[in-house]
This record gives structure tokens, sequence and C-alpha cells, in this order.
């Protein structure tokens, strides 16, 4: 049975390399009638039909997958946020921060549109990244046509499958054209009324960069938490989680449980109140879920 993964999902073909050969595929009619749907980043076994198609027959064991970009087997995602047009936003950036935790996923934070910026605006982009660097986030800053965005990127990029990620309108295919310009991705006009991008990217595509595959996804606005359950949102905020040890109740969910080390680390200044309040409203978020049957 031949194998190989798949680098393109497009009107409902998957377009499977194998080697230094593209097969485009359909999914087995069987898949629709179990409710499996093949995604790309996908290892799978296929059966050659003619010159150039073929038909997926199994689809691999996954490292892991995401619903929305719909991707799987991901090493690392780079969360594409923008530092004006549309502003910095740590409530949404905090949003894919945790799911992408709770799928496992090492998220890496690249600023772009930094050169919009007056001083003013970079002094609260230089506290923001200093802050998430301490909690161990890696944070590069870039901005359109940015001649050393490659050189920044490359070492992240190398032997990883990459999703990039981020809210529409920041910047993602921008970016990617700059890394690549021989992508000419299409590039979309910032909505001034909605202060949010259009959508742009019409398909996910692994592409080979600096050693590794990137995928250039849609954009979109959030994350949903619909497979995080309440006890497990503290592992998603890593400071959190490594004080939760010291709190006197095992599962406390740093509400109004007493003597709780991630409270007095708030009171005490070493959390970030923001990150602590953005905990609080994902909490009340996930409680007040309507139960799965």
């Amino acid at each position: 049975m031949a194998k190989g993964q798949i680098r393109k999902a497009l009107s409902g073909f998957y377009y499977v390399q194998d080697g230094e050969h593209f097969i485009q595929c359909r999914g087995r009619g069987v898949f629709r009638n179990k409710g499996i749907t093949p995604l790309v980043g996908d290892y799978v076994e296929y059966e050659v039909e003619g010159n150039n198609d073929g038909t997926i027959t199994n689809i691999l064991e996954r490292q892991n997958e995401l619903v929305r970009p719909p991707v799987a087997n991901i090493d690392q995602a780079i969360l594409v946020f923008s530092t004006k047009e549309p502003a910095f936003n740590t409530i949404l950036l905090d949003r894919f921060l945790v799911v992408l935790e709770s799928f496992q996923v090492h998220p890496i934070i690249c600023l772009t549109k930094t050169d919009l910026l007056n001083d003013e605006e970079k002094q609260k982009i230089v506290k923001y990244r200093a802050e998430y660097e301490a909690i161990g986030y890696k944070v590069i800053e870039t901005y359109k046509e940015d001649p050393n965005i490659l050189e920044k990127m490359a070492p992240l990029l190398k032997g990883k499958t990459t999703v990039l990620a981020g809210q529409s309108g920041v910047g993602k295919s921008s970016l990617l054209n700059t890394i690549m310009p021989s992508l000419a991705l299409k590039t979309g006009i910032i909505s001034e009324a909605l202060g949010r991008g259009k959508h742009t990217t019409r398909h996910v595509e692994l592409i080979e960069l600096a050693g590794g595959l990137i995928a250039d996804t849609p954009g979109f606005s959030s994350f949903d938490f619909d497979t995080i359950e309440k006890e497990e949102l503290t592992q998603c905020f890593p400071e959190l989680f490594s004080l939760s040890e010291g709190c006197k109740f095992r599962g406390c969910l740093h509400l109004k449980e007493p003597k709780c080390a991630v409270k007095q680390a708030v009171e005490d200044r070493t959390v970030e109140q923001y990150r602590y309040d953005h905990y609080l409203q994902f909490l009340q978020e996930i409680t007040d879920r309507k139960p799965r049957y």
C-alpha cells in the first residue's frame, strides 16, 4: 500500500505527497459514513487509480489535530498578532495560547506591524513582550517586507511542521509573502469599519520552507474551549500551573479557596493581573458551557 502525506486540501480533493510525486486523491466513501475527515498533515495510505489520481484508504494515527484551522500532526504554531491595525489583543492571544497548550502544540508569538507604532505604543509592546517571555513563550517582532524575517524564523521552522494562525487582518499572508516572495499569496485590505481583515485565504496547504513545513490557514477570530474541562484550565496557563502545587487544596480552581498560591501571586504581582482575569473569564465560559451528551 502506497503511503504519503496530505499537503493540500481543496474542493473535496486531497493532494498527497509521496516522495517527489503529488497524487490527487479522494477520500473513501466510508470515511463520510463514519464521520471521518482527512486533514492536511495526515499521513495516509492510498491506492493509485490512473496516472495521477488515487483514493485515500486509511488515515494513520495522528499526533494531534486542530479543528480551526483543520490541520493534523502539528509540532508548533506561530501565532501572528498585530501590534496595530488591529490593536494588540491580549485576551484573544491568551485564548489561542490556552487551546494550543491543551493540544500540546508549542506556541510561538509573532508580533507584526511594529513599524506602525509610535513611541508610547512601542513601550507598551515592549512591556507585553517581556511579560510573555517571562512565562516562557518565544516572541519575535516583524513588519511588512522585513528584510530580516527569514533569518529570524528559519531556526524556528527547521525540521518542524508549523501552523501559521491568528486573527484576520494581522498580516499572515503578508508575512509569508515576505519570507517567500515566490508564493505571491493574495493579501487582504483591512476593513476600517470593522477593525478586522477580510477573509482572503481559500484553502489549507503545507508549504516547504526553511527545512520544515508551514501551513497557511484561513484567518479566524477565536478558539473555542469545547475540549477543555475546568479542572484542566490551570495546566494551560504555565505560570499558574507551576504555582498550583503550592495551593492548599488539590484541584484548586483559584477562585475563593483559602491558601491559594495563585491568588497570592496575583496579589504579590508576580503573576500579571490580566492573565489571571483571563483565566477567570475562560473558567466561567467553560463552567457555563452546555453539557455534551
